[in-house]
């Protein structure tokens, strides 16, 4: 997108109308609140539909497959965040890809929500994925374009719209797995979907008048000849794809296992690609290309940080149904609740965070800095988890609590990182790639669960103590170098702080 359109967008926006920033926020802040809702609401309970036996209401799989599939399916929401950039930075814009995914998400929740076989549930993921791919980058992608690039408020501005997806994140998994764990799974999934059209009502009748031309330029728009190619590609890979598809499984050579190994090597495969192809690109500035060489570690140490992360739906999830003692204080808590922790301290933090980065200025940690912040208070999570097995030994039942401080230790990494990621890759995107490189920052969520869903088979109660404590101690390290390296990534930032 050209600086003259940029400047335009935020123009056109109000600069002030919600706790001080522009009335755009408030807009993408709800969309966001339940898009959040909707999928954190049937990610709460989707592991355990997977692997609860069939007169539980579950799909009776195994609990090693169920937990590789979901932390797949993470993979693919983020992955195909990559389609949602390149359509909206080609074709229709940012604006109408968040409507469009809000329609297939919505759907794919539908799907979840009618009881049927397997078969419906690799629909409904099918949905999902594209959904998401379109809606997620892309409203992350217009809160930066509803500030200008010299605009002190957009790392608060990040924050405050990160609270908006923890707000959807905390509530979510208290009433989805209410419903979901104690009533009927369908039935929860179907609360999904109701958030999502709540989500995509606000979006239409708030747009206009909030976000003005934020999301409606199409920043490197095809020609119509190129369309035209496009769309005949699109058609038959598509056929292809489905053929392929229906001839392998048939033939026994794509199963659930070499799926998995096969999204684990596009994980890591198509984020290289695209780093690639924006760094080669004519329309790439020298500047530009001197930051995507500062964003390349600092991807490497997302993907480091949303492996532990990301395994609070699947490991953690796990280990509070079967190992953590639900009976407290006289309650029963569900194992889905747990995952109400995370948004619920970031909900409570994040205020502190952006107060803290305001306050602090041009003294605040550079982004590498906060990056390694991150990472250290990341491994920390996974180290504090090793404790209880030490102290009850081996199929002992312990106490929630541990369960809760590992939460929280993480999420004080997730707001040095999380926010702070997504301000930094509007910053240092090139403008030929503005939308897309929101998606390449979602694919080192993409690329930590592709890794993710090849080691969870590692992880049983024999193992579980070196399976922490190697991950863990892996982010430390990794978070210390992150660190020494810091002032060198910031001269090839090119004055970006």
């Amino acid at each position: 997108m050209s600086d003259l359109n940029k400047q335009k967008i935020v123009e056109s926006v109000p600069q002030k109308g919600f706790f001080g920033h522009p009335k755009g926020l408030f807009t993408l802040f709800f969309t966001e609140f339940w898009e959040r809702f909707s999928y954190y609401g049937m990610r709460a309970i989707l592991v355990f539909y997977m692997y609860y036996e069939v007169s539980k209401g579950g799909l009776g799989l195994e609990e090693s497959t169920a937990l590789a599939i979901m932390s797949i399916y993470g993979s693919l929401v983020y992955m195909s965040g990559i389609i949602g950039g390149w359509l909206a930075d080609r074709i229709f814009g940012t604006s109408k890809a968040i409507f469009y995914g809000g329609i297939f998400i919505m759907l794919g929740h539908i799907a979840l929500a009618i009881p049927g076989s397997l078969s419906m549930f690799f629909v409904s993921m099918v949905l999902i994925v594209i959904g998401t791919g379109l809606l997620k980058p892309n409203v992350s992608s217009v809160v930066g374009d509803i500030y200008s690039e010299t605009d002190n408020r957009r790392d608060a501005g990040f924050s405050i719209f990160y609270m908006g997806i923890n707000f959807g994140g905390f509530l979510a998994p208290l009433i989805v797995g209410e419903v979901g764990m104690k009533h009927d799974f369908h039935l929860g999934f179907g609360i999904a979907a109701v958030g999502m059209f709540f989500g995509l009502l606000l979006f239409v009748l708030t747009k206009k008048k909030n976000l003005g031309l934020a999301g409606t330029v199409v920043p490197n728009p095809l020609s119509p000849n190129e369309k035209k190619k496009v769309f005949t590609t699109i058609g038959l890979g598509a056929v292809i794809l489905a053929i392929l598809i229906a001839v392998t499984i048939s033939m026994g050579i794509l199963t659930i296992d070499t799926f998995v190994a096969l999204i684990g090597i596009l994980g890591i495969l198509i984020p290289t690609i695209y780093f690639i192809v924006m760094y080669r690109s004519p329309k790439t500035t020298a500047t530009e290309r001197s930051r995507i060489i500062a964003y390349i570690p600092l991807f490497i140490a997302a993907v480091m940080f949303w492996a532990i992360q990301e395994q609070g739906s699947t490991i953690l999830a796990h280990y509070a149904d079967k190992r953590t003692n639900l009976e407290f204080l006289g309650f029963t808590i569900s194992p889905a609740w747990f995952q109400s922790l995370n948004p619920l301290f970031i909900i409570i933090l994040a205020p502190v965070f952006a107060g803290l980065w305001v306050k602090l200025g041009d003294r605040q940690p550079t982004v590498s800095q906060k990056f390694s912040l991150g990472l250290l208070f990341a491994g920390l999570s996974f180290i504090v988890i090793l404790v209880p097995g030490a102290l009850t030994g081996e199929g002992e039942l312990v106490s929630p609590l541990w369960l809760v401080l590992s939460y929280f230790i993480v999420v004080l990494g997730e707001l040095c990182l999380s926010p702070v990621g997504l301000s930094a890759t509007t910053k240092l995107a090139p403008n030929a790639f503005s939308a897309q490189t929101m998606s390449l920052w979602f694919l080192s969520s993409a690329a930590a669960q592709a890794i993710n869903a090849q080691i969870v088979g590692f992880y049983t109660p024999e193992t579980e103590n070196l399976y922490f404590g190697t991950i863990g101690g892996a982010a430390i390290v990794l978070a210390i170098i992150l660190f020494l390296l810091s002032p060198k990534i910031q001269v090839f930032m090119k004055g970006v702080r």
